[in-house]
């Protein structure tokens, strides 16, 4: 017999406890809803038996999708918002799957994280296509690294995988370029403007990312061996 899936809060305090103990409950009120809209799409495919793994095949091939859209131009960037939104929700849908279904794994954490890397390359891609400047993508692109670098580093070393909820996380790239490729939908003339405008964005939320992480590592694990 099938275990019975955990209701919103089972899941949210089985959530934290594969986070680092950050309590969604009281903590940011933008992750607690986010992380319910996620439980609503991920109990039923964890009634199902969905394999988490390829919850998280699917993320990465959907989000995919952006690239011909983007290099194609036109209007077609705004079907590439949906696909964004969409892509975005998979990247947590896999693993509420997995806490939902008592799968959660090492590799599958591993799985989970090379997943997010993929994705935020096609989003600098993709904006590159738009008409981002190649040097201003990859400014970004090196922020990003370099926030979710510090955060591994310091998660091997004994801070919290979460820590600190910093502007410059994944949800808010999302939208950095699903709002980019919505411009240069719209305004086709002004696409290259768009995906500069997303390429400067990501850069700076993750660079005050970088900046409100830091401090918070430091002084966590200052004294530590």
């Amino acid at each position: 017999m099938t275990a019975p899936v955990p209701d919103r809060d089972n899941y949210l305090t089985l959530w934290a406890r594969t986070h680092g103990g950050y309590d969604p409950a009281t903590g940011l009120w933008l992750v607690r809803v986010w992380l319910t809209i996620t439980y609503r799409l991920g109990r039923p495919l964890a009634a199902r038996g969905v394999s988490p793994d390829a919850v998280t095949a699917a993320g990465v091939g959907l989000t995919l999708v952006v690239l011909p859209l983007t290099a194609v131009g036109g209007r077609w960037p705004l079907a590439g918002v949906a696909i964004v939104i969409v892509g975005g929700l998979f990247d947590n849908l896999d693993g509420c799957v997995a806490v939902l279904t008592g799968r959660v794994t090492a590799w599958g954490y591993v799985l989970d994280s090379v997943a997010d890397r993929l994705c935020d390359g096609i989003y600098l891609l993709g904006l590159w296509l738009l008409g981002a400047p190649g040097w201003l993508a990859g400014a970004a692109g090196g922020a990003l690294v370099m926030l979710e670098y510090i955060r591994a580093r310091a998660s091997g070393a004994g801070f919290g995988e979460i820590g600190v909820v910093t502007v410059g996380e994944r949800p808010t790239r999302v939208i950095v370029t699903a709002f980019a490729l919505l411009g240069a939908g719209l305004g086709p003339g002004r696409a290259g403007l768009a995906g500069a405008i997303g390429a400067a964005a990501t850069f700076g939320v993750c660079a005050v990312g970088i900046a409100q992480l830091v401090p918070v590592v430091h002084r966590q694990l200052s004294g530590r061996a």
